[in-house]
Formats: C-alpha cells, structure tokens, sequence
C-alpha cells in the first residue's frame, strides 16, 4: 500500500503544492476554493493551534512539499521535523525551504511511519490529510501521542456526501483510500492516553485537537 501511495504522491508533489501558493490558474482557483476549502481551513487552525510556537519543536507528518513546515518556522518554531513517504514530496520540501533560507531550523527525511523510529520527542504533532491513507489508524495516533508532549492535531476525511464520491472516484485505482465517520474516530482514540479530544466538522474533513 505504501508503494502505491508513494507513486501517486511522488507525481502529484508539484500540483499539490500550488494549492498553498498564489500561483493558481483560474481552474486551479477555482477547484482549491469549491473542493479544497477545508484544506486551507486547517492549515489556519493547524497553524493558530501550535501556539505558542516559539522556540517549540514540531513534527509535521506526510509533510508533502513543506508547507506546514516552512510557516511554523517563520512563526517561530525552534525546529521542525517534517517525514513523508514520497520521496517527490520529500525533494520539493527541501527546495522549498531553500529558497525561503530557513534550511538550518527544518529537515526533510523520506520514511515509512509506522516502520521506522521518530527521533526525540516534539511539542506538536502535525498530522494533515495523512489518515487517508493509512489502513492502520489506530496504530499511527497511538505511535503519534507517544513522542508528543502538549498537542496533535489531525485530519480525517469525512464519508458520506457528493465530496467523498467526488474523493472515491479520483483515487479510484491511484491508491487507497479510507473514510471516517465521528463514531469510528472517537473508536480509534478509545482507550489512548490524553487530556482532551476535540473533534470538528470542516467541510470534507475532521480537523481533531488532541491534547496531552
């Protein structure tokens, strides 16, 4: 499964990242702002949530091309961490924070989660349109709350409704795909360890705080 995520993401890391940027063509804008709204709305609360962030370390899982990575740090934040499975991803991300000169407070690595180890320990835990994709979601929070100290914050895809047909179609024999409700959400942070859950509706996503 990881392959065929990997593969999908390694030739969509360009286009992917221009939803983030001002560079859009007018097709572009209009796709971000009727199907992709929530993806910006989370950003912002995301962002807003890891305060504050000075001096603080983050971990940014399925980092893509660095987005999160490269506000955080010009924000503030002493170090951010971010990992992802495509190595297309991966290579964007480091130009990226190039270009930006914020290089020496950010490292991009290729790794698979659930397989490999997490250096050290973080104060937020970014984890955005990566549950996805993983057929094991209970193991990915369980191992994301272990080495975070204060918050993570997650995005889960919303079943039900024309933008997860809109979704199912799309990834249709591109990669896996797997869709929430609150229930099965509220399942997989059953019996973890935190101080609180909060689960919000954003358009097509969950956008979940956890606090620890």
């Amino acid at each position: 499964m990881k392959n065929s995520v990997a593969t999908f993401f390694d030739k969509y890391a360009v286009d992917f990242d221009s939803i983030y940027g001002p560079q859009n063509n007018f097709f572009d804008k209009f796709i971000n702002e009727h199907f992709r709204k929530c993806m910006k709305i989370r950003f912002i609360k995301t962002i807003e949530g890891c305060s504050p962030v000075d001096g603080k370390s983050v971990i940014d899982i399925g980092c893509g091309a660095g987005q999160y990575v490269r506000a955080l740090v010009k924000k503030g934040a002493g170090y951010v961490y971010g990992i992802d499975f495509a190595q297309g991803m991966i290579d964007l991300a480091r130009k990226n924070a190039v270009c930006d000169g914020i290089e020496s407070k950010c490292k991009f690595d290729l790794v698979d989660f659930l397989a490999d180890p997490i250096p050290g320990t973080f104060d937020y835990a970014v984890v955005m349109g990566f549950m996805d994709y993983m057929k094991e979601p209970k193991a990915v929070v369980k191992k994301v709350l272990s080495f975070t100290t204060s918050r993570a914050f997650f995005s889960f895809p919303a079943n039900g409704g024309i933008l997860a047909w809109q979704r199912k179609l799309r990834y249709l024999h591109r990669c896996p795909l797997f869709l929430y409700d609150k229930k099965k959400i509220y399942s997989i942070f059953k019996g973890l360890l935190y101080k609180d859950l909060m689960v919000e509706k954003i358009g097509r996503d969950f956008f979940v705080t956890v606090c620890l």
